[in-house]
């Protein structure tokens, strides 16, 4: 006896699939953003994981695989459907470290931002810090470490070091010992930044006439929003 028939689900074919299994041809963008990512999961390699966050956050996929139909790049390197899902690569990292090298005071800590400068950097992964003006800034929005360790040398009086962020102090450090040679004020933060917001280390008090050498300033990004 002849084997019964397959019920099979009437899909239209698809350009590059067969008629068994095709997927549907969308009929708007929704469904062509849909059907890509869902062959998308089909496709993905054993070596190229996917998390999937709650549905107020983007996809990110932890690779180098991405399909993605009707959408546009956004500034900050994610790809926005027009279903309002974002699609990152999950590899984009953001670091720097920055220390002074010399106890040479230079002119430009004579000006009226008390800008401390650094002259020397250790990292400076996708090229945000600014070496020139000491100033970082963010790439994109997202969630930042920050720590500081400013050393006063030969220098009596005490010194107060803060974090400026756009402009605005953070948090600050003091260092006033008397009795030592070096001294270092230091402290770290976690920031809630948007793109383009601009980080820089003041002095807000006392001097650094001796020198600053072997002070340091380092950021990175913990996790984009």
């Amino acid at each position: 006896m002849p084997a019964p028939s397959e019920q099979l689900w009437p899909l239209p074919k698809m350009p590059g699939l067969g008629r068994r299994g095709a997927l549907p041809e969308p009929a708007g963008c929704c469904y062509c953003l849909a059907a890509a990512l869902a062959l998308l999961l089909l496709l993905l390699p054993a070596g190229c994981p996917v998390r999937a966050q709650n549905d107020t956050e983007p996809i990110v996929l932890e690779g180098k695989c991405l399909v993605v139909c009707d959408s546009s790049p956004s500034a900050d390197g994610a790809i926005t459907s027009s279903l309002g899902i974002s699609v990152r690569s999950g590899s984009a990292k953001v670091a720097f470290s920055a220390t002074r090298s010399t106890n040479h005071e230079p002119s430009e800590m004579s000006n009226r931002t008390m800008t401390i400068y650094f002259d020397q950097v250790l990292v400076n992964i996708g090229n945000h810090f600014d070496l020139a003006s000491s100033i970082f800034v963010a790439p994109r929005k997202g969630i930042y470490s920050f720590s500081f360790h400013v050393v006063k040398v030969y220098n009596r009086q005490t010194i107060q070091v803060s974090l400026m962020q756009n402009g605005y102090p953070v948090i600050s450090a003091f260092a006033g010992d008397q009795d030592v040679t070096r001294e270092a004020a230091s402290n770290g933060v976690l920031l809630h930044m948007e793109r383009e917001d601009k980080v820089h280390l003041k002095l807000e008090r006392g001097n650094l006439m001796g020198g600053w050498k072997y002070s340091t300033f380092s950021g990175f990004l913990v996790f984009p929003l």
